[in-house]
């Protein structure tokens, strides 16, 4: 088959090479030269695990193909996926403007090729607000009038960044929202390779398609959201966060997917869509107080971590956070990732720059997307030892594997004091203790040094 997709981001990309990958002819819009000239030499813009690979071989397979002119990429395409970006506006809305400037171009397009032409069917594969795959028909249709045939279609995308390649070709689920069952079809023939271990295609109505990602992504934050209040809770109680998951995700019904305690979610989609789910409520009247509070307390952890290293710093231990040196483990989102989009590292760096400090960070993937956004507020360097000499205090934000067995007693010589606050429960306190380290988790009481 051959499949456009609009966008050479994060979801456009990976969703045309896996296509071009099981056959079909794909090719890659954007209007970023000098991104495609990158991906026409077979490299990979962005940090995927394998991606790249994929890339490179469905380029020399003559399978995948990269363009920034729209008559070519929309002329012989059979479907044409939108892909493009869907940040959230100021005021909290999903700003739809990339949505809309693609449906403009693809019509100018279906205009000039005239009413002969075989129907296309243009899929909005951005996540979009509910009703946006109608707006995008409406707009087109506006645009070429009533004689220029072009289906409309919707299907989500749910991919884990730092394991895309895994998720698209293995999917738990495809989601697709259709007006009619000939569109249907199309898209069992494209899936159809990815689904053969018998997981679902789900047909439905388009409206139901577009919530189905904000309704998945909304509970997985909640679940976040949730066992974070729990872990709070537990530090005022001085119960274990730790042992009271073991015991509460045994139950079945429960699970242990997304119950892990820390400095809460951030990344490209579930703020966003959390936030377009209460924007939506807002505009249709419809109470939305649960993915408030969600918000509110996925943003309340990272402000109420950052408390407690200044409480270890205020008097009388030290004089506050002006003039220390801070070393920060971790600066994407999530492992597996360079993406440092709702960071919750990036907030951590801000709050402690604000009150005075110095801030040092490390992260295997992420040191330049961290630094293009952080500037002068933090020095990255490219060795996570090299980060804590004379600092004091290590903070870990991201649980990348590198950091989870580091060897202690070195950070105890690099760093001026042993103090580490870990945002992501990667150690075991007593050993730290034992070590002779001030240890802060989450969910779990502190331990202090013995001689302290």
């Amino acid at each position: 088959m051959r499949l456009t997709m609009v966008g050479t981001g994060y979801v456009g990309l990976v969703t045309g090479t896996l296509f071009a990958n099981t056959g079909n002819s794909v090719t890659c819009l954007d209007l970023d030269e000098a991104k495609i000239a990158t991906l026409r030499r077979g490299q990979c813009p962005i940090y995927e695990p394998g991606l790249g690979e994929l890339i490179r071989k469905n380029v020399e397979s003559g399978r995948l193909f990269f363009t920034t002119d729209r008559d070519e990429a929309y002329r012989d395409a059979e479907v044409i996926f939108i892909c493009v970006g869907t940040p959230t506006a100021p005021d909290g809305d999903t700003d739809l403007r990339f949505v809309q400037a693609a449906a403009d171009d693809i019509a100018d397009v279906l205009r000039n090729l005239g009413p002969a032409q075989v129907p296309k069917t243009i899929v909005v594969k951005s996540t979009v607000p509910v009703g946006t795959t109608f707006m995008v028909r409406d707009r087109i249709r506006a645009r070429v009038g009533a004689n220029i045939p072009f289906r409309v279609a919707n299907n989500p995308e749910f991919l884990k960044e730092g394991d895309a390649v895994s998720d698209f070709n293995r999917p738990d689920r495809v989601i697709v929202g259709v007006e009619d069952g000939q569109s249907g079809e199309v898209f069992r023939d494209l899936y159809d390779p990815f689904v053969r271990n018998g997981n679902p295609i789900f047909v439905m109505d388009i409206l139901s398609s577009e919530m189905v990602k904000y309704a998945s992504n909304n509970f997985l934050a909640t679940k976040i959201s949730f066992i974070n209040e729990m872990a709070n809770l537990c530090e005022a109680l001085g119960a274990n966060i730790n042992r009271v998951r073991e015991g509460m995700c045994a139950d079945k019904r429960i699970g242990h997917q997304f119950l892990y305690p820390g400095l809460g979610y951030g990344g490209s989609c579930f703020p966003k869509d959390t936030r377009a789910i209460i924007r939506m409520g807002e505009r249709t009247g419809t109470p939305i107080d649960l993915s408030r509070a969600v918000d509110a307390t996925n943003m309340g952890q990272r402000t109420r971590f950052f408390r407690k290293i200044e409480q270890h710093f205020a008097p009388p231990r030290g004089n506050g956070l002006a003039g220390r040196t801070l070393a920060f483990w971790g600066l994407a989102f999530k492992p597996r990732t360079d993406d440092v989009r709702e960071a919750p590292a990036l907030t951590l760096v801000q709050l402690a720059t604000d009150a005075g400090a110095r801030a040092v960070g490390f992260d295997p993937v992420a040191n330049d997307t961290a630094k293009a956004v952080m500037g002068d507020r933090l020095k990255v360097v490219p060795d996570m030892y090299e980060a804590l000499t004379g600092a004091d205090a290590l903070v870990v934000c991201t649980d990348w594997d590198d950091f989870k067995s580091p060897d202690f007693r070195r950070i105890g010589q690099l760093m001026r004091s042993r103090v580490v606050f870990d945002g992501r429960n990667l150690y075991r306190r007593q050993h730290l203790g034992d070590l002779g380290f001030h240890y802060y988790s989450v969910g779990r009481a502190p331990v202090a040094p013995l001689q302290a």
